[in-house]
């Protein structure tokens, strides 16, 4: 059996496939593998999963616009989710889709459980209920515009009254409260999980979680007269990846993250955990909710025609340019911006300047002077010590803003040391060196590209291709490309021969 403590699970939320994918589905899955590839390097054995959901009237009114059923939409749009993943270079392990009989078993035995703990019963519905949401508004959260009651994310609900079972949410108000303030990173950033404790303080109803007006979902145990309410149906998925109900679940279960969109974070953070309770499993550790992504300011939408495919800017730019811009850029937790000028000037200034250009200048000078052999160093001097404790210490600083996954402030302070680095390069001119000193242009270049292959190490997560070209380029073993080598004392490993020396990140032209 696996050391539990040596697990690490984490999850994307899974998509809604009524339609193509779009850069927001990109930017959280990116999030969720820079965070696995992290831990994966750490020496953690990793689960990290993702999907589409596709039960639901959503689906069933797409599917009839398109004169197909909804099992042919979800069989025809998975893949393209699929495919998006690939060109990320998502090192997810497993894609679950809410159609395979597997979640099926898992949605029916938490059902069970919760009912047997007297937690459901059968009442009739009425309220107000936002298709494109999948969620139910109370009529306080709404506002009006041109006669067209909208929820809280600006959607459109309607009137809504059947026979419903109900989950008793309200019963675990008080539960949920405590266990926030008892478990303070469950809910991050901390702005997200204020928004929670206010929305619960301010009261819980029960639940409606089943529908009868259609038939396009999980059935209810024992009445299929009714389909599962969707975010039973939806949210039981990270139970489904790893196995439950076996026993085996337990082998990566609590989660440790759910990554998800600040605008479901209600579902996340109140009805998962209560409906956890209610069935008596282990609660995941942390939800993080990240922001949205907004073209030139303005929020992605199909109207303004500002509805981005992922593979274009892929296409455009790199996918490992693509994840740095995000990832540094965008504070986590919250909204970002993004526009051709903005992720050029990125690209350009940090990939192809700061880092690029100083693994072209060391390499190189390597490969003329050095008969293409990285040289073993002298004796360091105070500024080679400095510059190589200061890159040292930066990845504890790592791991402790990998704990709240603060993704642009680790990619900010990484910087910051590359730009030491470039100043160290520059300050000790290895090129007047080979003239006066060569032992001495020795060990510089070897501090050089030794801290290249630390911040490189650290760099995998982020921008993996691109981190593991410069690491190929310095004979570094694939073996040798985790945390625990980055203080390494082992000189003789890196009296290898620089590969041939080329721009990993050619420039754009603004």
């Amino acid at each position: 059996m696996t050391d539990s403590n040596k697990n690490f699970y984490i999850t994307t939320a899974i998509s809604y496939p009524n339609g193509n994918p779009h850069i927001g589905h990109a930017y959280e899955a990116i999030i969720t593998d820079v965070v696995a590839r992290y831990h994966r390097i750490k020496g953690k054995n990793v689960m990290f999963l993702t999907g589409t959901d596709e039960h639901g009237i959503k689906m069933l009114q797409t599917a009839k616009k398109n004169n197909i059923s909804a099992i042919d939409l979800a069989n025809r749009n998975a893949p393209l989710f699929m495919q998006m993943l690939d060109q990320i270079n998502s090192s997810h392990d497993d894609f679950i889709r809410t159609t395979e009989d597997r979640h099926a078993k898992a949605c029916n035995e938490i059902w069970k459980r919760m009912y047997m703990n007297d937690d459901i019963y059968k009442d009739k519905y009425a309220g107000w209920y936002s298709i494109r949401d999948e969620a139910y508004y109370e009529e306080k959260e709404l506002t009006k515009k041109e006669n067209t009651f909208l929820s809280p994310q600006g959607t459109p609900v309607t009137w809504v009254e059947e026979e419903s079972y109900f989950f008793k949410l309200s019963k675990y108000q008080d539960k949920l409260l405590k266990y926030y303030n008892d478990n303070p990173d469950f809910i991050l950033p901390e702005k997200r999980k204020n928004e929670v404790v206010k929305f619960v303080e301010s009261g819980l109803k029960d639940l409606s979680i089943s529908r009868t007006t259609f038939d396009w979902g999980i059935k209810v145990p024992d009445d299929s007269k009714h389909v599962m309410y969707v975010w039973v149906d939806a949210l039981t998925n990270y139970l489904t990846g790893v196995n439950y109900p076996d026993d085996s679940y337990h082998t990566y279960w609590p989660a440790n993250f759910h990554i998800i969109g600040k605008d479901i974070l209600r579902f996340h953070a109140v009805y998962w955990p209560a409906f956890l309770m209610s069935a008596n499993i282990q609660l995941p550790k942390t939800i993080f909710a990240h922001g949205f992504l907004f073209n030139k300011g303005s929020k992605m939408s199909k109207s303004l025609g500002n509805v981005i495919n992922p593979s274009d800017l892929i296409n455009k730019y790199g996918i490992d340019q693509l994840r740095y811009f995000f990832l540094r850029e965008v504070s986590m937790g919250n909204d970002g911006n993004y526009d051709d000028e903005g992720i050029i000037k990125r690209i350009n200034a940090d990939l192809a300047n700061d880092l690029g250009n100083l693994v072209q200048r060391s390499f190189s000078m390597i490969s003329k002077n050095c008969e293409g052999f990285i040289p073993l160093p002298g004796a360091l001097n105070k500024e080679d010590i400095k510059i190589n404790n200061d890159t040292v210490k930066l990845a504890d600083r790592i791991d402790v803003l990998f704990e709240k996954i603060e993704l642009n402030k680790i990619l900010s302070e990484i910087w910051d040391q590359i730009s030491n680095l470039n100043k160290y390069f520059s300050d000790q001119k290895p090129w007047e060196l080979k003239k006066t000193d060569i032992d001495r242009m020795n060990t510089v270049l070897f501090v050089t590209v030794d801290n290249i292959r630390r911040i490189s190490i650290m760099l995998i997560p982020f921008i993996p291709e691109s981190a593991n070209k410069i690491l190929d380029l310095i004979g570094i073993d694939t073996a040798e490309r985790s945390f625990n080598n980055i203080d390494t004392k082992d000189l003789q490993s890196f009296k290898k021969a620089i590969g041939d020396v080329k721009p990993i990140f050619p420039k754009i032209d603004e």
